[in-house]
C-alpha cells in the first residue's frame, strides 16, 4: 500500500538527522503505481529518500496483480513474447523510470546516491558465468548510469562480482549474512576495481554497496534462544543481529583503511558502502525502528520498507553514531550465543540458502502470474 505523506515538514526532522549522520536512506520498494502517482518523487522531496532497492519479492508483489501493467502486458501478449522476456521488459521499465526520477540526486551526489537496484535472475545464484551475462544484459536494458545490478553473495556470486565491477558496472551485492562472507565480498570488489584499473577504466564512475541483512539474523537466533528457554538465553534475544551488523562495519573500517584500498583510493575509486538490508522489524515485541536507530554510522545506507521509513520519521530516535563504540559488546553478544550451543556458522549458512530460495520462489510466482496474464490476453505464453 502506498502512503502519500501530507505532513512532510513535521515528520522530516528525524530523517534529516539520520541523513546528517551520514546514512543514505533508500526505499526498499518499487512499483509502477509508486512512480506514476508521483509518490516516489514526493518521498525524495520530503522524506530524504535518495535511492531505491528492488528484489524478486518486491516485483512479485508489484507486478503479480497486473495493476498498472495492463497496457504493457497487452502489447507483450500481442507480440507473443516469452514469459521471461515479458518479466524483464516490465521490471527494467520500472527501474529505468525510477532511475530517471532519481537522476537529479545522482547528479547532485556525483553518483554516490540516486541509485536504483535490480537483481539478476535468482535462479542463476549458483552459476557464475550466467550471472555475469545476466548482469551485463540488465545494465544494457536499463541503460541508466544510476542503475545498480544486484548480485547475491553466494560462492558463485563472488567471482561474478569481481568481473562485473571490472567491466565498469556498478553492483549492489545482496544476501550477505556472515562476517566471513562479507570480507570475501569486499575482496571481490577490490579485485574488480584492480582489474578495471588495469583496463584503464575510470574508477570514480564505479560504485558499489554491500547489502548486509539484519532482521533475519534475529528471527533465526531468537527462535533458537526461545527453544533453549533459560533466563540467560532469553536475555540475548534481539541482540545478535545488531552485533553482527556492527562487527560488519568494523570489518569495513579495517578493509577500507588498508594499503590495498589506499592504492585504489589514489586512483579515485569509491568505497563499497555497507547497506543495512532487511531492516523491517519482524518481532512485534521490538521497537519498529530498532534496526535504524541502532545502526547509525557514517558512510552507510539503510534501505527501508515504507512502514519503517514512516515509523522512523514519526518516532525514530537518532542520537548519533550507534555502531562504532559497540564492537566489544557485539563480540560478547555473539560469543554468548555460541556458548549456548547456537552455531553462528550454521545460522548464517541456513539464512543464505533460505534467502536465495525465497527469491527463487517469488520469481517463479511472478513468472506464473505473468504467464497467466499473457494467456488471458490471447498470447501463447509458452
Amino acid at each position: 500500500m502506498i502512503t502519500v505523506t501530507t505532513e512532510a515538514t513535521a515528520t522530516a526532522g528525524t530523517l534529516k538527522r539520520l541523513a546528517d549522520e551520514g546514512v543514505s536512506i533508500w526505499l526498499d520498494d518499487l512499483s509502477r503505481g509508486r512512480i506514476e502517482s508521483g509518490n516516489l518523487a514526493e518521498l525524495i522531496a520530503n522524506r530524504n529518500v535518495v535511492g531505491v532497492t528492488t528484489n524478486p519479492s518486491i516485483f512479485q508483489a508489484a507486478i503479480g496483480s497486473g495493476e498498472g501493467y495492463e497496457e504493457q502486458l497487452a502489447d507483450l501478449a500481442v507480440r507473443g513474447v516469452t514469459v521471461d522476456e515479458a518479466v524483464r521488459m516490465m521490471t527494467t521499465a520500472d527501474v529505468r523510470a525510477a532511475a530517471d526520477v532519481l537522476r537529479p540526486v545522482y547528479d547532485a551526489t556525483e553518483g554516490r546516491d540516486g541509485r536504483v537496484s535490480i537483481e539478476v535472475d535468482p535462479r542463476l545464484a549458483h552459476d557464475t558465468a550466467a550471472t555475469i551475462a545476466e548482469a551485463r544484459q540488465l545494465a544494457w536494458l536499463v541503460d541508466r548510469p544510476n542503475a545498480m545490478i544486484k548480485i547475491p553473495a553466494t560462492k558463485a556470486g563472488l567471482p561474478a562480482i569481481t568481473e562485473v565491477i571490472a567491466q565498469g558496472i556498478s553492483v549492489n551485492v545482496t544476501l550477505i549474512f556472515s562476517l566471513e562472507r562479507y570480507r570475501e565480498v569486499m575482496d571481490a570488489y577490490l579485485a574488480g576495481l584492480e582489474k578495471a584499473a588495469a583496463k584503464g577504466l575510470d574508477l570514480s564512475a564505479i560504485h558499489s554497496v554491500a547489502s548486509f541483512f539484519v532482521s533475519r539474523v534475529d528471527s533465526e537466533i531468537d527462535k533458537r534462544l526461545t527453544t533453549i528457554g533459560t533466563d540467560e538465553a532469553l536475555t540475548l534475544k534481539g541482540r545478535a543481529a545488531l552485533a553482527n551488523a556492527r562487527l560488519a562495519y568494523e570489518a569495513y573500517e579495517e578493509v577500507f583503511a588498508g594499503d590495498r584500498w589506499t592504492a585504489l583510493a589514489g586512483a579515485r575509486a569509491n568505497k563499497q558502502r555497507p547497506l543495512w538490508a532487511s531492516t523491517g522489524v519482524k518481532d512485534p515485541a521490538y521497537k519498529d525502528t530498532l534496526y535504524v536507530d541502532e545502526l547509525v554510522a557514517p558512510g552507510t545506507v539503510n534501505t527501508m520498507p515504507e512502514a519503517t521509513l514512516n515509523a522512523t520519521a514519526d518516532h525514530g530516535e537518532i542520537t548519533g553514531d550507534t555502531v562504532t563504540g559497540g564492537y566489544a559488546q557485539a563480540r560478547a553478544d555473539l560469543a554468548a550465543v555460541e556458548a549456548l550451543g547456537i552455531s553462528y556458522d550454521d545460522v548464517v549458512t541456513l539464512l543464505e540458502g533460505e534467502g536465495v530460495a525465497k527469491f527463487e520462489v517469488a520469481w517463479q510466482d511472478l513468472l506464473d502470474a505473468v504467464k497467466k496474464s499473457l494467456g488471458s490476453k490471447g498470447a501463447d505464453a509458452e
